[in-house]
């Protein structure tokens, strides 16, 4: 059986909602609806909450996650990215479970609100792809990157257009018909190949997208 393991990261510090992770949205706590995704995809075999907060692991436990260690705190500060986070529980279900899974899911909690089907979708596609690193979502970019600039430093001289394209001179007075589709990664879903994360990247260079429907873009 493939073994395709749901990880929802949650640390206790959220500084601009106290308490997000387990405050109320919709009548349930806020993790909950993450790990409600995982529970009913069809393909998901195992899911964990990855958090440092004892509150938040008995809500998640509550809620039908399992929580199998506390994060240590080095990987629950302010700053602390995803990939630690991740190397850490892969290293720790290795080394004290000797679970290895063959596809890991990141359903970050901020993103609550996804399309039926959307993990196993994900899960779908990276099986399919023997070249792909990795899946992740995709919206429509709200704004045209291609209209966008950089300023000098102090925000005096000249600007300089933010990104260039093939055979369009001037991309900025270009009507956007004719500009390249642009697309915004969001929360909803990533998944990715164990080993891509064990050398130490969160996507690898290889992506392939799920296209998402930009009216489930909640970010909190």
């Amino acid at each position: 059986m493939t073994e395709i393991l749901a990880i929802i990261p949650a640390r206790g510090g959220s500084k601009g909602i106290p308490r997000k992770n387990i405050r109320l949205f919709s009548g349930h706590p806020l993790i909950a609806w993450s790990i409600a995704a995982a529970k009913q995809s069809e393909m998901i075999t195992r899911v964990i909450v990855s958090t440092d907060d004892e509150e938040i692991a008995a809500v998640a436990r509550a809620c039908g996650a399992e929580t199998p260690f506390l994060r240590p705190a080095e990987f629950a500060e302010d700053k602390t990215t995803d990939l630690p986070v991740f190397q850490h529980a892969l290293r720790w279900l290795d080394e004290h479970e000797g679970y290895r899974p063959d596809v890991v899911v990141q359903l970050r909690p901020t993103s609550p609100i996804r399309p039926k089907g959307c993990v196993d979708d994900a899960v779908r596609i990276l099986l399919q792809h023997a070249d792909a690193d990795s899946v992740r979502g995709v919206v429509p970019a709200g704004q045209n990157p291609h209209k966008m600039w950089r300023l000098p430093t102090g925000g005096k001289g000249p600007m300089r257009n933010l990104l260039e394209v093939e055979g369009i001179e001037e991309p900025y007075n270009a009507p956007r018909q004719i500009l390249p589709d642009v697309y915004w990664q969001t929360g909803h879903i990533d998944a990715i190949r164990p080993s891509v994360i064990e050398s130490g990247s969160m996507s690898g260079k290889m992506i392939y997208p799920l296209l998402i429907d930009p009216k489930f873009t909640v970010d909190l």
